[in-house]
């Protein structure tokens, strides 16, 4: 319930005593409404959101396997799973999404992520109701799900959505447990075409859970930062079984697949056993950088490329 207490604490101006000022009176009501609501288990039809803007990938695609899809009017400018979603407005990134387009859009809902950049403060300013999710671990991937389908009105979708999903990943841990650990590293961002400024997974990631099980272990698990910064010598002296590359995919298919065959070409270079035994992937799937339900396709890709598992 964290994002919607949050919601309730700064999402609306207040007087010296602790009231809302005037017309925030109306939205706060309505947003103790929802919340009375969903800790029973729902939320009355009239109550539920039927306008909802979305501020990053992994938020919409979470809409979209709730079978909200029909409720979202906007999405950030990287949205793009399900396709129907690139047709629909775009309010900007979730880092720094415009928030007066939202407002014009007249939501009755924005879903948006903790940000330095003051997003929720202006969402307040502009009464706009909102509720805030968190990224990090497998285990917020989850929570978010519960908290956008508790906002929403569709609790016991999301509830049966996370147990599809722990089901899934559940037969991917089976099948790979008698196989021995890969040692892998991950790579989600780096300079264009290069092989420098390299950006890894560390431990928090949900990258880093999906490892764990598809039969791996992440060499940078004793990392304290989510996404570490590291060089081409640290990368060597890791020795990693498998690498897999999420740094350099491109905006659109086409451009995914011929960065693919470059960006393989260029650990073909490296002095590395994962490279000289071809098990360098880069990685084509905008999946495996979006911390929302196709979390599963994620693991059982990793499973295959790790144990030479199909599902």
């Amino acid at each position: 319930m964290s994002g919607f207490s949050r919601t309730c604490s700064t999402g609306f101006s207040r007087t010296r005593n602790g009231q809302p000022k005037g017309g925030d009176y109306v939205r706060v009501r309505w947003i103790a409404l929802l919340v009375s609501c969903a800790c029973a288990g729902a939320v009355p039809a009239a109550q539920a959101p039927a306008r909802i803007v979305s501020t990053s990938p992994s938020i919409t695609e979470t809409l979209f396997a709730l079978d909200l899809g029909p409720r979202v009017v906007a999405v950030s400018r990287y949205c793009r799973y399900p396709p129907e979603v690139t047709a629909l407005p775009k309010i900007g990134t979730f880092l720094q999404p415009d928030v007066e387009l939202i407002a014009r859009l007249d939501p009755d809902m924005a879903i948006v992520h903790p940000n330095p950049n003051g997003v929720t403060r202006q969402l307040g300013a502009l009464r706009v109701p909102f509720v805030t999710v968190e990224q990090g671990g497998l285990g917020r991937v989850y929570s978010s799900i519960r908290v956008i389908g508790m906002a929403a009105g569709v609790p016991d979708r999301a509830r049966a959505l996370v147990a599809t999903l722990q089901a899934r990943l559940d037969r991917v841990r089976a099948a790979v447990a008698s196989r021995r650990a890969q040692r892998v590293l991950i790579i989600v961002g780096r300079r264009p075409g290069t092989l420098t400024d390299l950006i890894a997974v560390g431990r928090s990631s949900y990258l880093s859970d999906l490892v764990a099980v598809a039969g791996g272990t992440n060499v940078l698990a004793g990392n304290t930062f989510e996404y570490p910064r590291i060089s081409m010598e640290t990368v060597i002296r890791l020795a990693p079984d498998v690498i897999i590359d999420a740094g350099d995919m491109g905006d659109l298919p086409e451009d995914r697949r011929a960065r693919q065959v470059a960006t393989e070409g260029l650990w073909k270079q490296q002095p590395l056993a994962a490279a000289r035994a071809g098990r360098v992937h880069a990685v084509v799937s905008d999946a495996f950088v979006v911390p929302g339900p196709r979390v599963v396709e994620v693991a059982e890709t990793m499973a295959q490329w790790l144990h030479g598992i199909s599902f």
